[in-house]
């Protein structure tokens, strides 16, 4: 070995170079023929063996071997591997040679793979050589173990996905061992376990963990008999031993059998373990234990249940009533397992309690036994369901993840629950709300939100057709849901100090809205709790932040209750500290995130648009809304460009963004019904626009800056009419100006927006600076970047496409005369980018789009005498494309999106057909098609087509290209 490219394995050694001289070193042992050779010898020699890195790299090279090149060796060298295998098992075995165990699984591994490559026909006697060294000791023992378990990896393990090659070989061995060895191996694993179960337990663990993935495809009676089943029940009453005694026992039970064998099974287990006072637990009794016999109650259930389906499947009622009743028995075990205190515990068995809910959704009539199991299980569940007193709601880490996960596994059961007996589960939700309510100051936090959330998900069990049902509160006779609320907002729960209670009854409020509807006289009480210190004014930050996302939804769906100038007032009075904007000089303490007052400014517009009260008043108060942003916003500007420190310049800049992100919140108010001009609120959003394009002149921070501006102006195109005409020219002339990749593509949907929008009333202005746009998307798509910046390839890209995008719209939205009406070559060189982007653009959805671009025109202008030269350019130019783009090679007629793309070059042709006639077929006919060399009767046939049914000739023209390419 060369012990200078081994000084790179060293952890000690931090030197790139020695890092690369080993991974060179390393390549050049797996490609030379005898570097296998050296590193064997290295192995048994000694030499290393106190240098665990050497080793394994010794043994990854072998690896490799093994893996490309043993199979078609030489028998002479496949006998040298094999002989230095078995002296490296033998070495692993002696307690001279005690390696750890990353080493000695590694060996395993090996092995097994020279294992799959011979066993059985070229290396009969493996497993007679395997079992002779148990032998030799403890040592031996594991090694010998370890090989089992890596043969299991290779042949067995489903987790890996094999090649249909390897599966009929992983069949063929797996026969061979069930005639040839198996039932030694059996006996090996019975000394095994009754040998060392008291003087090396680690060595049991691992030989039951063998037990159990064998047992999936060897003879059960082999393991499921008197014999092993006494010593499996032994171990379980033994500390160290009963974990993996309890997962052999699941893997046993797991195994695929006839369902009437199966629950035989099942019941002998059930009853020895049951005898034998185990799988009932004590309260005291170790979790991870528990937690083991839980999954193997679990699995139990499981199985039974799986029979049972199996059996009424074939009609055997009388084995499916017996299967049936194996795991009713099982019930109270999972009520037990599911109800305990440890969470894992009962996480490990909900699999259960979920599919026996789906047994009983099947079962025409439940006895009065099932129905007391699913009031149990609603017991166990509402208890499951609530808070722990450890868990930390100010930071909430790994483990209050883990128990929001279980707490919405637990939720899937309620909901199952639900659909099962929907009055059984409203009423006992009814009745813990109304004793938790009436009683929530005597109680802990933990019951009375758990009260508020079964409240809260009762919803969702509520059929779709029916929806909750909230009635006039005049009539006499109300909904349990609507008692329930009326208690929620009457009761005073919402002065509780605890966030997660007040956050979960703003949730409950939020979705029962429509109760609200039906008795707006709570309205006024729940709107000072969102606007108090119970809700936006908390002292808790995620309370606030929640609160002002579910204050922006409770405000649509109340808002014709709160329509009065006098209440828009005082709501907009009372949030105008959370309105703020915040500047890295202000020294404010931020109440809320920047993402939290979108919420709040969107609430605000809501409020004053959907006021009943004159047009001028809401212009006033839309004006009051955003003179905070408008008047601080060019003092911030000039702030940000004087600042010399770049962490202050940037606060400064995302403030700029988040004054225009708030403008254009707040004019997500306005609809159909109230728009910008009926409000008498064009001017402020007018005037704010003016400000805001201040900023596209920006020395620094221009991509944050240039969006906030976009993002306004897209919403001002929605809301405003001919009023945003004006403002456009100078705001694109500006976004235009030194623009990058991805900048032009953010640019391109506003021009279309506008586009699509205002049409003709947008022509003169578009026709003027349609090549300037277009010229500088080209600057941007030619301007050099490095082959290696794949997010500069990535944007020209997307940039390229969206000029497609860009180009479609202009067609497709009648105003044509953009292009039409410029010179000639220019239109010519357009046109010329959309036949090369259907060609050999590298994506299928945007040569799609360019096949359409190219239709569109043949449609507009493919008439005789509609566009001088457009008649040659379909002949010269799309006609060919047509061809061209399927015969390329990166055009691949197995996608999907491709397939696409065919179809529509394909309806590029038709068109042509449509508007050109009998001229496109004898052009077609005498000119291009014999030109590319197709022979007569392929010129007949595809013209033929051409003439059929479009649907007749998509099909044709993938069969034909398929033909040509093939």
């Amino acid at each position: 070995m060369e012990e200078v490219a081994l000084q790179g394995l060293d952890p000690q050694v931090n030197d790139p170079a020695a890092r690369a001289l080993t991974l060179q070193y390393f390549e050049q042992l797996k490609a030379s023929e005898d570097g296998w050779r050296l590193c064997a010898a290295s192995l048994t020699s000694g030499r290393y063996h106190s240098n665990d890195h050497i080793q394994f790299f010794c043994y990854q090279v072998i690896e490799h071997f093994l893996k490309t090149s043993y199979v078609s060796a030489s028998p002479v060298v496949q006998r040298e591997c094999k002989t230095f295998l078995m002296t490296v098992l033998q070495l692993q075995s002696q307690d001279t040679t005690k390696n750890k165990t990353f080493l000695r699984n590694k060996v395993a591994q090996v092995l097994s793979l020279a294992f799959v490559c011979d066993y059985p026909q070229r290396w009969p006697s493996f497993f007679q050589d395997l079992l002779q060294l148990l032998s030799m000791g403890p040592l031996a023992v594991d090694m010998y173990l370890k090989v089992l378990v890596a043969i299991d990896s290779e042949v067995v393990d489903r987790d890996i996905v094999h090649t249909q090659q390897e599966t009929e070989r992983n069949t063929m061995i797996k026969d061979t061992m069930r005639v040839d060895c198996v039932a030694q191996l059996v006996d090996s694993w019975y000394q095994i376990i009754t040998g060392y179960e008291s003087s090396n337990p680690e060595t049991v663990c691992l030989c039951l963990d063998i037990i159990g993935k064998y047992v999936s495809w060897i003879d059960i009676n082999m393991i499921a008999n008197n014999k092993f089943v006494e010593v499996l029940i032994r171990f379980m009453r033994m500390n160290l031993l009963r974990e993996s005694a309890c997962d052999c026992i699941h893997e046993i039970i797991s195994k695929g059998m006839d369902p009437v064998a199966k629950t035989k099974l099942i019941e002998s287990f059930t009853n020895v373990l049951d005898s034998a006072g185990v799988i009932h637990p004590t309260e005291d009794e170790e979790g991870d234990f528990v937690a083991k016999l839980s999954k193997l109650v679990n699995g139990m259930g499981l199985q039974l249940i799986q029979a049972w389906q199996k059996l009424v499947k074939a009609g055997d009622s009388a084995s499916s009533n017996v299967t049936m009743q194996a795991f009713e028995h099982k019930v109270p075990l999972m009520f037990r397992f599911l109800g305990d205190e440890d969470d894992d515990v009962s996480g490990a068995i909900i699999t259960f309690a979920h599919d026996y809910i789906s047994v009983l959704k099947q079962v025409k009539t439940l006895s009065e036994k099932q129905r007391q199991n699913i009031e149990g299980l609603l017991f166990v569940v509402v208890k499951k369901l609530k808070y722990d007193e450890s868990y930390n709601f100010d930071q909430e880490g790994e483990e209050e993840a883990m128990f929001q996960e279980y707490r919405k596994q637990l939720k899937t059961i309620f909901n199952n629950l639900a659909q099962l007996d929907n009055q059984l589960i409203v009423a006992a939700v009814h009745s813990l709300v109304a004793s938790t309510l009436q009683n929530w100051r005597n109680m802990e936090h933990q019951e009375v939100e758990v009260a508020i959330y079964l409240l809260y998900i009762l919803g969702e069990t509520i059929p779709p057709t029916q929806g909750p049902q909230f009635r006039d509160a005049s009539q006499s006779k109300t909904t349990a849901l609507q008692e329930m609320m009326r208690l929620l907002v009457t009761c005073g729960v919402s002065h509780t100090p605890h966030t997660a209670v007040t956050l979960q009854m703003f949730e409950t409020i939020v979705r029962y809205e429509k109760f609200f509807l039906s008795e707006p006289r709570h309205i006024p009480a729940i709107l000072t709790a969102f606007l108090d210190e119970r809700g936006l004014h908390n002292k808790s930050k995620s309370v606030r932040s929640r609160v002002s996302y579910l204050f922006s939804r409770f405000i649509k769906g109340i808002r014709a209750h709160v329509q009065s100038y006098e209440n828009v007032q005082e709501i907009l009075t009372r949030i105008a500290d959370l309105l703020v904007l915040n500047t890295p000089d202000n020294g404010l303490q931020i109440s809320l995130t920047s993402v939290d007052k979108l919420f709040m400014y969107e609430t605000a517009g809501t409020v004053i648009v959907s006021g009943y009260f004159p047009p001028e008043k809401k212009a006033e108060l839309m004006k009051a809304l955003l003179a905070p942003i408008v008047s601080k916003f060019d003092s911030i500007y000039s702030k940000m460009c004087a600042e010399t420190d770049e962490t202050k310049q940037f606060g400064f800049a995302q403030s700029l963004s988040h004054a225009m992100n708030f403008a254009s919140r707040a004019s997500k108010a306005f609809s159909n019904q109230q728009t910008m001009r009926q409000c008498s609120c064009v001017e402020p959003f007018t005037e704010t626009l003016q400000i805001f394009l201040h900023v596209l002149n920006t020395p620094c921070h221009r991509q944050l800056l240039q969006t906030g501006v976009r993002q306004y102006l897209h919403r001002m195109v929605v809301c405003l009419e001919s009023e945003i005409l004006p403002y456009v020219p100078l705001a694109m002339e500006q976004l235009l100006k030194d623009a990058e990749a991805k900048e032009l593509y953010d640019f391109l949907p506003l021009m279309n927006q506008v586009i699509s929008k205002f049409k003709k009333e947008i022509v003169p202005f578009l026709q003027q600076i349609f090549m300037p746009v277009v010229t500088t998307i080209f600057q941007a798509l030619n301007k050099p970047s490095d082959q290696l910046d794949q997010i500069a390839a990535a944007e020209k890209k997307l940039l390229h496409k969206g000029y497609f995008g860009f180009i479609s719209t202009i067609l497709n939205q009648d105003v044509a005369e953009i292009l039409t009406l410029q010179e000639s070559h220019n239109l010519y060189n357009i046109l010329v980018t959309v036949v090369q982007g259907a060609v050999d653009f590298p994506d299928p959805s945007a040569q799609k789009l360019c096949f359409q671009i190219l239709k569109k025109t043949i449609e507009l202008w493919g008439d005789p005498g509609s566009l001088s030269g457009f008649e040659d350019f379909i002949y010269k130019n799309v006609v060919p494309a047509c061809f061209m783009a399927p015969m390329k090679s990166t055009f691949d007629l197995k996608d999907a999106q491709t397939v696409l793309a065919l179809g529509e070059s394909g309806l590029v042709l038709k068109t042509v057909l449509e508007k050109r006639g009998d001229e496109f077929v004898v052009f077609l006919q005498t000119k291009y098609l014999p030109e590319v060399n197709m022979t007569p009767e392929n010129i007949q046939e595809y013209t033929e087509a051409l003439k059929s049914d479009p649907k007749i000739f998509k099909s044709y023209l993938k069969a034909f290209f398929a033909r040509f390419k093939s």
